[in-house]
């Protein structure tokens, strides 16, 4: 998974990855995020199949996402992410 940040966003591409591989590494990367990473952008890709997209839409859970948008382009998902104890046991 390639990483890159700009400010409080910070852009995760899957491609290449299996949705088991993605779902996995994408938790992790949630779970270390520190407070000031506000979204995550997962690009995922829309040629060649759902799968992806799909796990990143459906079936990804964690704590810190709040909300999850489409985008307008349509291989990429936005995760709009909650603070560490916005009254949701984080600490």
């Amino acid at each position: 998974m390639v990483t890159r940040r700009k400010g409080n966003v910070l852009e995760a591409d899957i491609h290449g990855m299996s949705a088991m591989q993605a779902k996995k590494a994408l938790e992790q990367l949630l779970s270390r995020a520190d407070d000031s990473l506000q979204e995550l952008v997962v690009i995922h890709g829309y040629n060649g199949g759902q799968v992806l997209r799909d796990m990143v839409q459906r079936q990804l859970k964690h704590r810190r996402i709040a909300a999850k948008l489409l985008s307008l382009n349509p291989g990429a998902t936005r995760l709009l992410l909650k603070k560490r104890g916005d009254g949701d046991g984080l600490r």
